[in-house]
């Protein structure tokens, strides 16, 4: 089995991370596009294009489900994406996961990138899955850039701003950026309330990574043999994971993925 995964940078890292350990035997396919990163400022149109071509590379390594691990590319270019490769290739975008933090009953928060929050397409994911339940949108002002650089100084101030935004009864936060996966426990520290339940969270990672292994038919297996090797490309060139993944959790695990022969 062999799975790819794509984003302009390293938001994908929980998702890949979440797939390894459901399927230690499954080789993976990660596509990057360094030349083009950030892709949160691009048009719609240019966004879709740089999608396409990280995602026909990762295609070309004939994987057997293609997960978009970004919400922003979901957003604008799953249209697309899938058009070009389904049904041959099963391509399964990320959502954020509003419907469950509305099942909690609670307000709740979603913790977006400025492009997204207060967008059509969020407002109208409040509308169908969280209508009588109060949301506030916090626009989370530079904080994927910092996870992607593994500034920690910038991550801290990026997510006290974030927090200030938050009102003070939400007991929920939709992380609605892949990126902001990697540093939950810095956003949980930081909207902790005193006396107060502790914060949930509720990221896409676990969500993409099941849906994924349904379409293909697979079922998790976690205790499989850890025989899965790991393909980096970096803009259709193959290469390594950015030296910024290897600070974080998700992507120490992955160095412990054989590359591929």
């Amino acid at each position: 089995m062999k799975i790819a995964l794509m984003d302009s940078g390293i938001g994908l890292l929980a998702a890949t991370a979440t797939v390894r350990r459901l399927r230690p035997d499954a080789d993976l396919v990660l596509s990057l596009d360094p030349d083009g990163m950030p892709w949160g400022p691009r048009t719609p149109q240019d966004l879709t294009a740089r999608a396409l071509a990280v995602a026909e590379a990762a295609a070309a390594r004939r994987p057997d489900a293609l997960i978009v691990g970004c919400n922003t590319a979901s957003v604008h270019a799953l249209t697309a994406l899938r058009a070009r490769l389904e049904p041959v290739l099963p391509v399964i975008g990320t959502v954020p996961a509003i419907k469950p933090a509305a099942a909690g009953g609670g307000p709740f928060a979603i913790w977006a990138t400025p492009a997204t929050t207060g967008s059509p397409y969020q407002r109208n994911l409040i509308q169908d899955f969280a209508d009588g339940v109060t949301v506030t949108e916090v626009p989370c002002w530079g904080l994927a850039e910092a996870v992607e650089r593994a500034d920690g100084n910038a991550i801290d101030a990026a997510v006290a701003a974030a927090a200030a935004l938050t009102p003070e009864d939400v007991t929920t936060v939709v992380l609605g950026c892949t990126h902001y996966e990697l540093v939950a426990e810095r956003i949980r520290a930081a909207v902790r309330r005193p006396g107060r339940p502790p914060l949930i969270l509720h990221g896409s990672a676990g969500a993409v990574a099941a849906q994924a292994m349904r379409r293909i038919g697979e079922r998790p297996a976690p205790e499989a043999p850890a025989t899965g090797t790991l393909t980096v490309l970096l803009s259709g060139r193959e290469g390594t994971l950015p030296p910024a993944a290897l600070t974080y959790a998700e992507g120490r695990l992955l160095q412990e993925v054989a590359p591929a022969g």
